[in-house]
């Protein structure tokens, strides 16, 4: 087989790059299980990649310079770390299928990104949750969705695939699939009663021709909210406020909030889908960092220690 590929290789008897991304996301789709959402942005990516070096696909040197070229651009180090991860993968399953002998990315590592607390004060997230119409539905929708994310944390597109059945009333819980969450791993988060209410005037608002599989967090005419629309409709409400918050800004303010309001970071990477510590332990630093810049604004010793110094020099 080894023999082959390379014969098939130096011959450039190569299958069209367009055809392999075809095939390549219905595998994603089939074996893996992945959103569409996700495969869009691997399409996005791949052919992102072709459009800058049509010739790329010529010779596996030439696919190699391209895509060192392509990601040596002054770009933002989240965007890097997608273009990074979704080529792997496309070039990974290249090599499966003998096209590829090697993947040009299979050993650049990620960069890093810069962690910063994500602050937004009590009165902007209150201006926030005002800025929704609850007296239509998208309003109320939108609402709803802003408090789940605030009291659970949940990922936007988990949020905006949940369905009716996921929601227990009783319980006060939510309930996020493994077909939803992003690390495919099933958990269910508690919520508070100020949530549970506002989620179930939302569902019992929904039209009785939608049935159950119709998401909590749908559009007027009932399809299917997606994180990118859901992000235009935040990016609306904060333009009249004259601010800028990300629907992912309000998982961040739920973490970091959490913890600081006395939960260990075991119940934090539960409640956020972490599948390691690695993701928690960031937030957790954050929030020590917090708690040295208060201390250096607070501290009793200090305190006590200006006042004495004051003391003494009056006494001279």
């Amino acid at each position: 087989m080894a023999r082959l590929r390379s014969i098939k290789l130096a011959a450039g008897n190569r299958t069209n790059w367009r055809q392999l991304l075809t095939e390549f996301l219905a595998y994603k789709k089939l074996e893996d299980g992945v959103d569409q959402y996700t495969l869009n942005d691997y399409d996005r990516t791949v052919n992102l990649l072709f459009k800058r070096f049509p010739k790329a696909w010529e010779s596996e040197q030439a696919l190699r310079d391209a895509v060192m070229e392509h990601l040596a651009q002054d770009i933002a180090p989240p965007t890097f770390n997608n273009r990074l991860v979704y080529l792997r993968t496309f070039f990974k399953y290249c090599i499966s299928e003998g096209e590829l002998s090697t993947n040009p990315l299979a050993t650049m590592k990620k960069r890093r990104t810069e962690e910063c607390a994500v602050s937004i004060e009590v009165d902007v997230l209150n201006a926030l949750l005002a800025a929704p119409n609850q007296n239509t539905f998208v309003g109320l929708r939108d609402y709803t969705l802003i408090l789940l994310t605030l009291d659970t944390g949940i990922r936007p597109s988990e949020g905006t695939k949940l369905i009716p059945q996921d929601f227990n009333a009783s319980l006060r819980e939510i309930y996020v699939p493994a077909k939803v969450a992003k690390g495919r791993v099933a958990r269910t988060l508690p919520m508070s009663e100020v949530t549970r209410k506002a989620l179930r005037k939302l569902i019992s608002v929904h039209a009785p021709e939608w049935g159950d599989n119709v998401p909590i967090f749908c559009s007027y005419e009932g399809r299917e909210l997606n994180r990118h629309t859901w992000g235009d409709w935040i990016e609306i409400y904060c333009k009249k406020m004259r601010t800028r918050i990300r629907p992912y800004d309000l998982r961040h303010v739920f973490a970091l909030e959490f913890l600081r309001n006395g939960a260990n970071a075991f119940a934090a990477q539960r409640a956020l889908g972490h599948s390691t510590m690695e993701m928690t332990r960031r937030y957790v630093a954050l929030v020590n960092d917090d708690l040295k810049t208060e201390h250096a604004k607070a501290s009793p010793v200090d305190r006590l220690i200006k006042s004495t110094k004051a003391k003494s020099n009056t006494k001279i």
